[in-house]
């Protein structure tokens, strides 16, 4: 298809300054889009900071034009709603000649979505990630979520989780719609492998640090028996608040000399950890698709997982090891195998990523049913 076409996105998380790092793999979907299509990103969100009622900010670059708006906080849920509504019709101004409308997170921004189709004829798929709709944290999701989640659902043209474990879950839920998995995004021009000539033995785990999701200090618990299993080793615990661990590694008796405390840093240096890495290790508890096992992928990194959620969905038998979650002495033992001998072809895992998440490929997927959604 050589025309280009303007897709809204409407995105429940998505980077802003009140958190930085929310959403970034929706960003990079909208990334992989604007290399051939013009986008335009609405996102709210509350923000105990803002001195008036609302505040929107507008950028462009290159083909990607954003409008992030941030509410006054308040605990009214009414007067909450109403906001969000006339701050989304106040954006919607702005914005001319939208083709296809492109939802991430059904609920509650799907309302919108309804919105537009109803009201301005406009299709719409839906990307979600969401943890939430898996058991056990289904659970708590309420009727209302669940029965407004229903309509939404129903009324897409296709429904695009990134894993096929994440449509089982929601179509437990009584999620109906035309379901199409399209994955995680890599830029595999940022992340690629290049010779690793570390002395010491580099274990990297990266991600937002919640204990409850991550289990970081079910890994940390590990590093300690690592002690005197190898020699010469450092663990890099990257992500926000990281340094926050330091006082569980204290309490661990862990040597805090081997361990590197690295808060929040941006995506771009992301990739100079993982190529200087000799595995990288997630441990946790429930997932969809990281896409940081992706991009340890792209740079020829061993990989040691949980296997929750679609990580095994994406996940060649020859790039590392999948171990049940919560299972310390297989994660041990397996650290411990990649350290005796374990080289992966760094060139294979590369070109699996290339040919599977990189941004042609995924902006291909997306643009199938971008086209199918305009003869709906």
């Amino acid at each position: 298809m050589n025309n280009k076409l303007h897709i809204l996105f409407l995105c429940g998380w998505y980077p802003s300054r009140v958190l930085p790092t929310n959403g970034d793999f929706i960003e990079r979907h909208a990334l992989a889009i604007s290399l051939k299509h013009q986008v335009t990103v609405i996102h709210i969100i509350t923000d105990k900071n803002v001195s008036n009622n609302l505040e929107i900010i507008s950028t462009k670059e290159k083909q990607i034009t954003t409008h992030i708006a941030y509410l006054k906080k308040t605990k009214n849920p009414i007067k909450k709603t109403y906001l969000y509504a006339k701050t989304f019709l106040r954006i919607l101004r702005k914005i001319k000649n939208v083709d296809v409308v492109h939802l991430n997170e059904v609920y509650p921004f799907g309302i919108f979505s309804l919105y537009l189709k109803w009201f301005k004829n406009k299709q719409y798929i839906i990307s979600e990630h969401h943890t939430g709709y898996h058991k056990p944290q289904a659970e708590k999701l309420t009727f209302t979520h669940k029965f407004i989640s229903k309509i939404i659902t129903k009324n897409a043209t296709f429904i695009c989780p990134v894993s096929n474990d994440l449509r089982d879950a929601m179509r437990a839920l009584n999620l109906k719609g035309n379901y199409f998995r399209v994955p995680n995004v890599v830029n595999t021009d940022l992340f690629f492998p290049t010779e690793n000539t570390n002395n010491t033995f580099i274990i990297t785990h990266i991600s937002n640090m919640l204990n409850a999701h991550k289990n970081v200090e079910g890994f940390l618990n590990v590093v300690k028996k690592l002690d005197n299993k190898i020699p010469n080793f450092k663990i890099k615990l990257i992500g926000a608040d990281a340094e926050k661990y330091k006082v569980f590694a204290e309490k661990m008796s862990i040597n805090l000399q081997k361990i590197e405390f690295i808060n929040q840093i941006p995506h771009k240096e992301v990739v100079a950890h993982l190529q200087k890495s000799d595995v990288f290790v997630l441990f946790s508890n429930y997932e969809n698709l990281p896409c940081v096992i992706l991009e340890s992928f792209a740079c020829g990194v061993p990989v040691i997982a949980s296997n929750v959620g679609g990580i095994s969905e994406f996940f060649p038998k020859e790039f590392g090891f999948l171990i049940p979650p919560k299972d310390e002495n297989a994660l041990l033992n397996n650290i411990l195998k990649i350290h005796r001998n374990f080289k992966p072809d760094k060139k294979a895992m590369h070109t699996y990523v290339v040919e599977n998440f990189s941004e042609n490929k995924i902006l291909k997927k997306f643009e199938k049913l971008y086209i199918k959604s305009l003869k709906a």
